[in-house]
């Protein structure tokens, strides 16, 4: 009897600790095999702000998010449209398979890479590249429950350099200024700080245009509002021009000048899909931006029409 005992005491105890691996760091991994684990989350929204390492993997530091459907790799690689491409997946940038701990991804531009998945909770992952010595951090979601607006909203610098210029196709109200003069913009992709500025006659074809002036920018939180923003336009480092920052639709938005009480509409063009190779090549590695937080004027800007 007390063999028995025994036998059943030692049986019990295996099955609780093959039920959970322990591994470093506290993270664990569930028996469910790796692809249930891919699978259990609709998308997988990269966390940049716990990225760790000193290297690159392209396609993951351009996605804003991933799914893992039988075999296929789908990606949210641009905010314009975000949550309607795809259904709300993106587009398919690839293939993959599973090896024990490791994903094997055929991405359709970068090729072979095989990446090790720690499973931390239930609905986060790391995403580890032994290779290039970086880490990316996922965190799940439903389809459904997956806040578009949200992401769009945080990331807008990005939003703003999706195009290769935004052309004024509308002023309202206001006194004259020199901002009127300011017929085109670029937010320029390889420098997440930089704009340029035109005079060019508008309806002046995009590859004729000449750029007057390049200098910096900055993009400023509102207190109180998710989708109104502050942006600030420094021309000679003494003169900043400020605007409240809204989006009427993915390709218009909407500056309105606080200093001379005028608003104008600039609507994006050649729209940059970082699906494609060389568009991907004009950015840099995504991180998550910090912002400062400003009070908003006297002054009642229509709210961001953009909803998914």
């Amino acid at each position: 009897m007390k063999t028995l005992k025994l036998t059943i005491a030692t049986l019990i105890t295996a099955i609780f600790f093959t039920s959970c691996v322990v591994v470093e760091d506290n993270y664990y991994q569930d028996e469910a095999s790796l692809e249930e684990v891919l699978q259990s989350n609709d998308l997988w929204y990269i966390d940049y702000n716990q990225t760790t390492g000193s290297g690159d993997v392209r396609f993951l530091s351009l996605a804003f998010t991933l799914s893992f459907q039988n075999g296929k790799i789908f990606a949210n690689n641009n905010l314009v449209d975000l949550g309607t491409v795809g259904a709300g997946y993106g587009d398919q940038i690839g293939f993959y398979a599973t090896d024990g701990h490791d994903v094997l991804i055929d991405h359709d531009l970068d090729g072979n890479i095989d990446l090790e998945v720690v499973q931390v909770t239930g609905n986060k992952i790391r995403l580890i590249d032994h290779y290039s010595n970086v880490t990316y951090t996922l965190i799940g979601y439903g389809i459904n429950s997956f806040d578009f607006d949200k992401v769009f909203y945080d990331n807008i610098e990005y939003f703003l350099q999706e195009y290769s210029a935004w052309e004024k196709i509308d002023t309202t109200g206001g006194v004259t200024n020199a901002f009127d003069e300011e017929n085109f913009l670029a937010f320029i992709p390889e420098n997440v700080s930089a704009f340029q500025s035109s005079k060019d006659n508008i309806g002046t074809n995009l590859t004729n245009l000449l750029w007057d002036f390049t200098g910096a920018y900055e993009v400023f939180d509102v207190q109180g509002y998710d989708n109104l923003k502050v942006l600030t336009l420094n021309y000679d480092g003494n003169s900043n021009e400020e605007f409240e920052l809204s989006v009427i639709d993915d390709g218009t938005i909407s500056l309105y000048h606080n200093n001379s009480d005028t608003t104008y509409e600039f609507g994006g063009l050649d729209n940059i899909i970082y699906k494609r190779n060389s568009d991907a090549k004009k950015t840099k590695k995504r991180f998550k931006v910090t912002r400062k937080t400003k009070v908003k004027k006297e002054h009642i800007t229509k709210e961001s029409n953009r909803k998914i």
